[in-house]
């Protein structure tokens, strides 16, 4: 293990893997998610599949990465389960293909970083000139996939826990700051009103189908990623307790997410359903009626927030093919890393110029019985996010419990962990595992097929 490098602390781990999990899906996505879920009856969803669901998913996960000391794509054949190598690999192409697109939209957020700090609030409305410019966008793109690519090729100590023992903190700390600022505008309190107190009456299957899927999306599930990190991680490490802190640091980032965006929402009047134009149509504009030196700090501080939160998760995203090459193929890390960086942003170029640029990229596909063509963006997405994700999530239960046994799976969550094989969270794991883990996930990847590719709604 130690010829591939491992985490040096449980506090490198742990801010690593809840790197992995923050990500924009909890800053940007989560609460544009909420305001068309109808606020706090989302989140009270959200968090009780986080918990119920998700967390025995990625102790799961981690297990499987520590017991083979191995990347996803090669954990389930070192296991002794060749024929379950395709869920490894699976899920490696799926990371690579979401860091395709997810590199450009951290582009535009490192792209908005600058325009704001530079004093240019109209880049709001510009929002669509700013997509089609595809030379300046590229940039941001290529700059910060080189941000990623040096993180990365430093190693597992030195690159990826040192820079999220940095990052992480920060990260935290900024949010709180402008947390704390949001609080103190005017009818901010109808903000926290609207996303602290629920209204039953909103409760529906498709709130519950859309909050599931940001509970799985946000804490990076399905695609190996923890597989991965839990390959770097010592054996006597608590992977129970880890796993509970990992999904309470993803969890409650999301939540401040939250108290964050709405006060400024309603400091300005705006439809909090109004989606992911939230962040870069509306944001910049509310920057804008703070004055100039608090728009440029604040919003400042906002967009760098945001780039913080991306570069958490490219960095796992990258790493799951530099892992493969690494473990399958003998490369030298270095090796690894660039090439890795290159293919994706290779990849990428389609998702770069299908926002308006090209027409063929921009109106890619059309789904049965629909009119409306999807740009390949929102296609990558529907595919690698929305589909497969739970997909690998539901095979990976089915393999924890009746492929690897529920022994093996025990054994190494009790390694670490005392007193857990006769406690009743190892009844409830077990029990998450073999019957709601692959019911819900089996349905909502049935579900998410009929509607978004046949257009065929069942909720």
């Amino acid at each position: 293990m130690a010829n591939r490098g491992h985490f040096s602390s449980k506090f490198g781990f742990i801010a690593a893997a809840a790197g992995s999990a923050v990500g924009l899906g909890n800053i940007w996505k989560f609460p544009f998610e909420v305001g068309q879920g109808g606020g706090a009856l989302f989140l009270i969803i959200y968090l009780i599949f986080c918990f119920v669901l998700c967390y025995p998913i990625l102790i799961t996960e981690i297990s499987i990465g520590r017991k083979s000391e191995k990347s996803a794509a090669v954990a389930f054949d070192q296991l002794g389960y060749k024929k379950w190598t395709f869920l490894g690999k699976l899920g490696v192409l799926c990371g690579v293909m979401i860091l395709s697109f997810y590199n450009v939209v951290a582009g535009w957020v490192f792209g908005y970083f600058v325009e704001i700090v530079k004093g240019n609030f109209d880049i709001g409305n510009e929002f669509g000139a700013f997509t089609t410019n595809i030379w300046r966008t590229g940039i941001y793109s290529i700059a910060f996939l080189v941000f990623t690519t040096i993180i990365v090729s430093q190693g597992i100590t030195k690159g990826i826990e040192k820079a999220s023992k940095i990052l992480m903190p920060v990260l935290i700390g900024i949010i709180l700051l402008l947390v704390f600022y949001a609080f103190t505008l005017p009818n901010s309190g109808a903000g926290v009103e609207y996303y602290l107190v629920p209204d039953f009456s909103k409760l529906s299957l498709q709130v519950v189908y859309k909050a599931l899927g940001q509970s799985f999306f946000s804490l990076s599930l399905g695609l190996g990623a923890l597989i991965t990190y839990g390959s770097y991680l010592e054996r006597h490490e608590n992977i129970v307790f880890s796993g509970a802190l990992i999904t309470l640091a993803d969890v409650g980032i999301a939540f401040l997410a939250g108290l964050m965006i709405f006060p400024f929402v309603f400091y300005q009047g705006i439809d909090p359903e109004g989606g992911a134009a939230l962040i870069f149509q509306t944001m910049p504009g509310i920057f804008e009626s703070m004055g100039s030196f608090w728009g440029i700090f604040i919003g400042g501080l906002f967009f760098l927030l945001l780039s913080f939160a991306a570069l958490t998760s490219t960095i796992s995203l990258l790493e799951l093919p530099v892992a493969y090459f690494v473990d399958q193929k003998k490369w030298k890390r270095k090796r690894a890393v660039w090439v890795s960086g290159l293919i994706i942003f290779l990849l990428g170029v389609p998702s770069l110029l299908g926002n308006g640029y090209s027409a063929f990229f921009t109106e890619f596909i059309t789904y049965f019985g629909t009119d409306s063509p999807r740009d390949y963006m929102t296609f990558i997405g529907d595919v690698f996010i929305d589909t497969l994700l739970p997909l690998g999530g539901f095979l990976t239960a089915i393999f924890a419990i009746h492929v690897w046994k529920k022994g093996n799976l025990v054994s190494e969550l009790s390694d670490g962990a005392d007193n857990f094989a006769g406690s009743w969270l190892n009844t409830y794991i077990i029990f998450s595992l073999k019957y709601i883990a692959p019911v819900i996930l089996g349905a909502i990847f049935i579900f998410t097929v009929l509607e978004k590719f046949f257009s065929i709604s069942i909720l």
